[in-house]
């Protein structure tokens, strides 16, 4: 199983086909090599592995991330996390 935050699209890079994302804070390059659609700045997408694989609305997008928040909010805190 494989779990997916919504990250939102904060710059475009359109000479290879990439964007950057932010995911919670964390800022990435992925590709958009998978998707048909082209994105724009503020999207909001799922990834895996690197790649865009859907774009996903804003009013779930953010429903999503405010589960994931609750979720680590119930999690024990714990020092020495590996990641």
């Amino acid at each position: 199983m494989c779990l997916s935050i919504p990250s939102q699209v904060v710059q475009l890079h359109l000479e290879d086909n990439c964007v950057t994302v932010d995911t919670l804070g964390v800022q990435r390059r992925v590709s958009c090599l998978l998707l048909e659609d082209p994105l724009a700045l503020g999207d909001y997408v799922l990834l895996h592995i690197g790649f865009v694989m859907s774009k996903i609305d804003e009013d779930e997008a953010q429903a999503s991330l405010e589960s994931y928040r609750q979720m680590v909010a119930l999690m024990p805190k714990q020092d020495n996390l590996p990641c």
